[in-house]
C-alpha cells in the first residue's frame, strides 16, 4: 500500500534519492512547460515534479516514488499530442522521455531497428534510410514527435493509407509497468503467436498500462518505389469527398490520399509563401509508387477519378519538388492555421465511402455554429482532422466551437464512424468514447486496468471513460 508523504518537498527528496538533481525538475516556468501537451481547451493541472529520465533506471525509480507515494505518472515524450494525453493532473509527477533518444541497433538483414523511446520519428527515419530502409509511419508531427509517442497513441501519418499506422511496425518493446518492474514483450522474428499479444494491447494504451522506454520496429526496403503524383483541385469541399469515395470503390490504393482546404491553402501561403494555388476550395494530393506501366495506369485511374467527381482541373505528372511543396502544405496546415488563433482539432475517421457525406455535415456545423472550420485528412482512409478555429480570447466563439466538436463527433459515430482515427482518445475524447463503447466493452478495459496497474498510478482517466 502506498504510504503518502506529507509535502511536495518530500516527495521531490524522495526522488531525488535516486535520480540525479538536475533531472528532476520543480522549478514554477518547468512545471508549466511539462504540465500539458498541444491539446487546446484539454484540462490539466500543475504536477508536483517533472522527471527528465535518462534511462530506465531513472523512470523505474520514478514509477516506484510515484506508488510509494500515492501518486501519479503521466509519461510525456515531446509533448506534440492533440488529446490532451500527456496532461499532468493534481497530484501528479510527469517523467519526460525526451533524453532516451538513442537507436541502439540497425539490423539490416532482419529489416528491424531497437530504438529508444525519446527518439524523434523524422531522426529514425534518416537512421534507417542510410542503410536502405525505410521506417513508413510518418505523422505530420514526425520532425518534432517521439516514436515512443507515437506507439502510445498508434499514431498514423500520410504513407497509412498503404502502409499502416504504428501498431504494424512495432515488434517488441521494453515497458516499465506500475509497480516499477521491467517487462520485455513481443519478438523479434517476422512471425510469433506465443501467448497473449500484449505488445498490440500497449500501443495505443497512452500510458495508461504502462510506460514504453524502448522499441524493436520492423522496417521495409527503402527502394522499389516509383513516386507518381497526381493533384486534383475542386470548387467544392463535398466533390473532393466524391473523388475519394470513387477511388476507394474502385478498389485504387494510392501510397497517399491527402486532402487540404481552402482555408488551410490560404493560411499555409499567407505564412510561408508557397505559391499554392487560390481559388479553389479544396485539393487532392496523390501519390501512387508502383514502378513502371503499373504506376503509370494507377495514376491515370486517379486521375480519371478525380475528374469524374468534377476537379476544375487534374495535374499528372509534377516534379519532385513541386509534389514535395505541395506535401509540405498538407503537413504546415495545422501549425498555420494556430498563427490565427487557438486550433481545437478533431480526428474523426469515418467509412471512406461516406467522407462526401462527413464533409459536408463539418461544413453544416462549421455555418450553424458561426465557427471557421479549416479541412485537412488522410482522406484515403477516412481519417478526417476538422480543426475549428477560434480567436484569442472569445469565449463566445470558443464556446461555439465546443459545440460544433462535439457535433462532429456525434455526426461521426452517425455514419459508422469512430472518434479518434490515431490522436487517441486522451482527455478530449473522452464523452465520445463513452458513446462508442458499449458498458460491456468498458468494463473489459477497467479490468485490464486493473489487472496492470491495481493503484491507478499510470496517467488515470485518459484512453477510456472510467
Amino acid at each position: 500500500m502506498p504510504d503518502p508523504i506529507a509535502s511536495p518537498a518530500d516527495i521531490v527528496a524522495r526522488l531525488r534519492r535516486s535520480i540525479a538533481t538536475d533531472r528532476v525538475l520543480t522549478a514554477p516556468s518547468d512545471l508549466a512547460h511539462y504540465a500539458h501537451d498541444d491539446a487546446e481547451w484539454a484540462d490539466f493541472a500543475e504536477p508536483h515534479a517533472v522527471v527528465l529520465a535518462e534511462s530506465v533506471d531513472d523512470v523505474v525509480a520514478a514509477v516506484r516514488a510515484a506508488a510509494a507515494s500515492g501518486l501519479h505518472v503521466v509519461a510525456r515524450g515531446a509533448g506534440t499530442g492533440l488529446s490532451g494525453g500527456a496532461n499532468a493532473m493534481a497530484g501528479s509527477i510527469v517523467v519526460s522521455l525526451e533524453r532516451m533518444s538513442r537507436i541502439l541497433e540497425i539490423d539490416a538483414d532482419e529489416r528491424l531497428v531497437v530504438a529508444e523511446a525519446g527518439v524523434l520519428n523524422d531522426d529514425l527515419r534518416q537512421a534507417v534510410a542510410a542503410h536502405g530502409l525505410w521506417y513508413p509511419p510518418d505523422p505530420a508531427s514526425h520532425r518534432i514527435s517521439t516514436i515512443g509517442g507515437n506507439a502510445a497513441t498508434n499514431a498514423g501519418g500520410i504513407c497509412c493509407v498503404k502502409y499502416g499506422v504504428t501498431r504494424d511496425y512495432v515488434l517488441g518493446m521494453t515497458v516499465v509497468l506500475a509497480d516499477g518492474e521491467i517487462v520485455r514483450l513481443g519478438r523479434r522474428t517476422a512471425k510469433g503467436v506465443t501467448g497473449y499479444d500484449l505488445t498490440a494491447l500497449m500501443v495505443g494504451s497512452e500510458g495508461t498500462l504502462g510506460i514504453i522506454v524502448e522499441l524493436t520496429l520492423k522496417l521495409l526496403p527503402l527502394g522499389g518505389r516509383e513516386d507518381r503524383a497526381v493533384v486534383g483541385s475542386f470548387d467544392a469541399l463535398e466533390a473532393a469527398g466524391d473523388a475519394v469515395a470513387a477511388i476507394s470503390a474502385a478498389g485504387i490504393v494510392p501510397s497517399a490520399l491527402e486532402l487540404i482546404d481552402r482555408t488551410c491553402i490560404e493560411a499555409v501561403d499567407a505564412w510561408q509563401s508557397l505559391g499554392l494555388p487560390h481559388g479553389v476550395e479544396a485539393m487532392l494530393l496523390a501519390r501512387v509508387d508502383e514502378v513502371g506501366a503499373a504506376g503509370e495506369a494507377l495514376a491515370g485511374a486517379v486521375a480519371e477519378r478525380m475528374a469524374r467527381a468534377g476537379a476544375l482541373s487534374v495535374e499528372r505528372g509534377a516534379t519532385t519538388e513541386e509534389v514535395d511543396r505541395l506535401f509540405l502544405a498538407r503537413r504546415l496546415a495545422y501549425p498555420s492555421l494556430e498563427r490565427l488563433g487557438p486550433v481545437l482539432t478533431e480526428d474523426i475517421c469515418v467509412p471512406r465511402g461516406r467522407v462526401p457525406e462527413m464533409l459536408r455535415r463539418i461544413e453544416a456545423s462549421a455555418r450553424d455554429h458561426d465557427v471557421v472550420i479549416a479541412n485537412i485528412a488522410h482522406a484515403g482512409d477516412g481519417n478526417l482532422h476538422p480543426l475549428i478555429i477560434a480567436p484569442d480570447g472569445d469565449e463566445a466563439a470558443k464556446a461555439r466551437a465546443k459545440l460544433a466538436f462535439d457535433r462532429i463527433v456525434d455526426d461521426c459515430r452517425a455514419l459508422g464512424g469512430t472518434v479518434t482515427g490515431e490522436h487517441g482518445v486522451g482527455l478530449l475524447k473522452l464523452p465520445g468514447a463513452a458513446q462508442e463503447l458499449s458498458p460491456r466493452v468498458v468494463e473489459l478495459h477497467r479490468a485490464i486496468k486493473a489487472a496492470l496497474d491495481p493503484q491507478g498510478v499510470l496517467n488515470p482517466g485518459k484512453a477510456f471513460p472510467t
